[in-house]
Parts: C-alpha cells; structure tokens; sequence
C-alpha cells in the first residue's frame, strides 16, 4: 500500500507566554451554511468529518463533551479482525475489520502496531482445540493480503515450555495469532479531528446540541449550547444538509430533541441504540504476567476475555452486562473488577491479585444495535447507517454501532452515501493511504535530528518517550521549550512525562480540563493514584503558562475529582 503523507502542521507564532492555537470563536460558526452537520465526536465522527472535509464538503462537527470521551476511550484498545464474530458467521464484518487493520497499521505506525495474542485451549472449556484450529485457518485466509505473520498451533508440550505460568490442567495446545494495537486509542481520534481540520472542517468539544429544528420534515437548523460558557449558538444547514448523528451510546437522546413548530418532536419511536457495559482494570506487571498478550475464555462463564500488556502495564477486560443507566456516571462496580481479578488468577495461579493491585478503572457502552431478549455477546457488531426519512426526517442518519477497527471505512461509506444524497459528482475516497497527521516511522531520520537537537538537555528516552505518545507531532510539542525552556522539566520524577505536553494540550490539542489533560491527552491519570498526585504541578504550569486563574484551577480539580470518584476510582477505595 503506498502511503501518503499529509502536509506538516503549522501554527502561530506564540503571544502571551504560548497562545491557544484552538480558540472556540462560536461566531464564525453561525455565519455559514454547512453541507454536512455531525453530532458526536468519537472515533466515527471524527472520521466523517475528515473524509467529508478532505473530499470538499463544508463540515462540521459538534460533541457535548471531549473528544473520544465515550466508547473509543472506553475500549480495548484493539485493532482487530474480530476473532470470534467468526462464530456468528459475520464473515463480512471479520473482513472489512482486517482490512482495515491493515491501513491503519500503514497510515498510522506511531499509534497502531502488532500485537501477538495468545489463545491457551483447555479441554473443560467450551471451545475445542479443532474449532480454534479451523477459526485460525479462516482468520488467515480473510487476510490474505495482510502484512502480520500467520498463526501458529502451539501443541501442549510447546505451550507449556514458553508459557511456563498458565494453569497446566486439562491444558490441550495454544494458538498464536496476530492483530493490532492502538495504545492511545484517544489520541487516534484527535489525530482524525486535527486531519479534518487541516482539511478545512470545524470542529468543537463541549458543544452540546439541544434542539434540532424541523421544518416540514427537514432539519434546518441544530441549536447548541457551549457547556464551558453556557452561550447558546445555532448551526444552520444547507439547502440540502445532512445530519450525521454518530453519537455513539448517545443516539437516541439525540433523536429525542427535535422541534417542530415549536413542540418537541421525537424523531422515531424506538430506541435504536441496546448497548452493552464493558469495564476493564489496569494493574503492573504481576508474577507470572505474559509477555503477549493473553485471550483467554473464563472458566466460570466462558466469556472470552484479554490479558494485554499496555504501556508497561496490563490492561484486563471486558465484561460484557446489559446497561441502561447514566452515561455520565459509569465505572466498573465491585463484582466486575472481582471477576476480572478472579478469572486472571485462574488462568495465572501465580498472579495472585488482589484488589489492592488494581490501579485504575474505566468503564464505558459499547453503541451496539438495540437486541431484546439476546445475550450481550451474540449481539452483532456490524454498523448500522439508519435512514430517519421512514420517521419523517429526510435529512438524518443516526449510526447504530460501528468498531474502533472499522471507523475509516465506516465513514467512506457515509460520505458515498452523503454526495450521492446531495447529487454531487463522486469524489474518491483518499483516506486509505492518507497518513495522519503524526506518521512516522521509527528509522525516520526526523527522529535522530530531534535527538541531537535536544539531547543536551532532554534524555533521549524521553524523546523516544514523545514520538511513541505523538508521532511526527512530538517535533511540536519540544518546540515549546525553545520558548521556556523549563517546560523540559518532567512533572513527576517517576514519569517520562514533560510540562510543555500539558501546555500542548490546552494550547494545540483543544483541551479545556483536567480530565481531558490528564486521561486522554496523555496517560497521567492512570499512572497510580488516579492523578491526584500531579494536581498541583499540573495546575501550577497551567496558571503561569495557559492564562488559568487560581480560581479556574481550584474549580477544575474538583471536577477532575469528581470525575475520577464516580467513573474511575472502584467503590471499594473511597
């Protein structure tokens, strides 16, 4: 596949001490008449936002709150095939999913790399060395093209010389595969709203939509209200706009705030979205802990589960339980993180964790199609691109589910279908070979050159350290030490983390809280104690070099802790 690379990012030269590159000026949004509106903005609509944009429509993209803040934070941080849709004959889906893993491995290295999994066989489990044997030799063949090594079947005594820690009894074989994995699964999905941006997109969080407005049985309008203000603003469509509703676990609300001649109109009479709760843990590496990463079935219930080293870590997950609470409040609850804990050390005696281990939580919706009555692993994982003209909007399309793996080809598919709609003439899609905007490779000789520019005064593992978390954009985030050269100091003693990333972030990266900073910015919340421990340095930077007023900061680390006790720290730590 021949990449190509996108045009480097530039910025304005600096004013205060550095100036907010992503300052949100609502007033120039409601000068124009967009073709394209898109609600959400996680991974797939960020997604639609670049294609669309780079392919000439006049976008833009709205979300209630950050960035990837909803399902694409709250995954498993994998780009795969979909092993086991293979057991529902989602052959289509299993497909397109590696497909895509294939592209993103290409257009995007410093985010996607390759990531072995092992599967252990056990005689007493539900799915038996042939089955998994045959689901290999499928899994290969939909990959044909692929450039990840094949699987291996592991016979027992083989499996049980490499893996000397797993539970030995009824054991039968192993088999060892390859996908992929998107460590900083948010920063993907920042690195696609910083791509439709250069494209000519707009593009704000914190955006929350609260009425769209109907005439006839057209959307013209879709009324907003900036949450970190409280202003409110109206986006107005094109004659011909399209709706682009990807607000993931959060599309019914959406459909439920329609107005029409002044009273509220529902746009469609049942809930299209039956998600599911998947939690996770993070804990250190443990006694006996892989060095690939483990899928494993559980012994009490069958339901396959990960074991996956992450970023010197482990991350262990899902679950997988029906959920029709509170979206804003969700975490793993005491029983989740006990079987996730439980199945571990049944697969790993050795492990022996505990729930003193465990150093952090998230937990999250996965935007799958409304189900009744099925089990929450049968429900398929194929998208859905519902069309609201059978509802009386002619001009909405809400996406019911859609994967992390598949969100590029998801949103070829939408704007197909939108410039068909809109009867343009067809544009071809680019972002296959499109790289994102930080793509590079590690023999890039960028790197070396940034390496003998800063080492004088930075580690070189720490400049390492911020090509892995930025890719090309790391070349950016130094640059703002040129300027304050004490931005170089690391904001703990014990992370490779720099001051200049939290001003990049507020600056560059349209952060506005601590918790975007600290979760999805870079992972300083979930390098122990849940970031409290950083407050202070954090809000110190942020106060002499973003403009923050002591007042602001004091506002926000209550929210941060507001946010970390009701969707991160367990029930049983507080």
């Amino acid at each position: 596949m021949m990449v190509r690379y996108a045009s480097a990012i530039t910025h304005p030269t600096f004013l205060l001490m550095f100036p907010i590159n992503n300052l949100r000026d609502l007033a120039q949004i409601q000068q124009t008449e967009y073709d394209v509106i898109i609600i959400g903005g996680g991974i797939n609509g960020a997604g639609v936002a670049r294609d669309a944009a780079i392919r000439g429509l006049n976008t833009i993209l709205v979300e209630q709150n950050d960035f990837a803040s909803g399902s694409s934070s709250w995954s498993s941080r994998l780009i795969h095939g979909g092993l086991r849709y293979l057991e529902y004959f989602e052959f289509p889906l299993v497909r397109e999913s590696l497909k895509e893993r294939e592209v993103l491995l290409q257009t995007a290295p410093h985010l996607v790399a390759p990531l072995q999994l092992t599967i252990p066989i056990y005689r007493d489990r539900s799915r038996p060395y042939g089955q998994i044997w045959a689901g290999m030799i499928l899994y290969d063949l939909f990959s044909y093209n692929k450039t990840l090594p094949t699987h291996r079947m592991l016979p027992q005594a083989k499996f049980k010389q490499l893996f000397r820690t797993l539970e030995p009894e009824n054991l039968v074989g192993a088999a060892q595969y390859y996908d992929a994995q998107v460590a900083l699964a948010e920063r993907l999905c920042l690195e696609n709203i910083i791509s439709a941006q250069n494209a000519g997109a707009i593009a704000f969080n914190y955006l929350e939509v609260t009425e769209l407005l109907i005439t006839d049985d057209r959307i013209t309008d879709v009324v907003c209200q900036d949450k970190l203000t409280g202003e409110n603003i109206t986006i107005s469509g094109s004659k011909d706009a399209i709706i682009i509703n990807t607000a993931g676990p959060w599309i019914d609300q959406v459909c439920q705030r329609g107005s029409k001649g002044g009273h509220q109109f529902f746009i469609g009479k049942t809930n299209k979205n039956g998600g599911t709760k998947g939690s996770h843990i993070i804990v250190d590496k443990f006694p006996g802990a892989p060095e690939t990463t483990l899928y494993v079935e559980a012994k009490s219930d069958g339901r396959p589960f990960f074991i996956i080293p992450w970023l010197g870590k482990y991350l262990i997950g899902t679950t997988d339980l029906p959920y029709k609470d509170d979206l804003t409040k969700i975490k793993a609850d005491n029983a989740e993180i006990d079987y996730l804990l439980q199945e571990t050390n049944s697969i790993i005696p050795k492990a022996n964790l505990r729930r003193d281990d465990v150093k952090f939580t998230y937990s999250g919706v996965r935007p799958l199609p409304n189900s009744e009555g099925k089990k929450p692993g049968s429900i398929t994982r194929k998208h859905i691109i519902f069309d609201h003209r059978r509802e009386g909007v002619v001009n909405l399309w809400s996406l019911i589910g859609g994967k992390l793996t598949t969100y590029r080809h998801v949103s070829e598919e939408i704007v197909d279908k939108i410039l068909k709609r809109l009867k343009r003439s067809p544009i071809s899609c680019q972002t296959a070979s499109l790289a994102l905007p930080g793509c590079i490779l590690p023999n890039d000789p960028r790197i070396q050159q940034t390496i003998d520019e800063y080492q004088s005064t930075l580690a070189i593992e720490t400049i390492y350290y911020l090509f892995s978390v930025y890719g090309a954009i790391a070349i950016e985030v130094l640059a703002l030490t040129k300027e304050n050269p004490a931005l170089k100091e690391y904001i703990s003693p014990d992370l490779p983390d720099i001051k200049a990333q939290i001003v990049y972030a507020v600056t560059n990266e349209f952060a506005h809280t601590l918790v975007d900073i600290l979760r999805r910015r870079t992972t300083l919340a979930m390098n122990g104690d849940y970031g409290m421990n950083l407050l202070p340095v954090v809000t110190k930077t942020l106060q002499q070099y973003c403009g923050w007023e002591q007042s602001k900061c004091d506002r926000a680390c209550a929210d941060y802790r507001f946010y970390m006790e009701h969707n991160c720290i367990p029930d049983y730590q507080l």
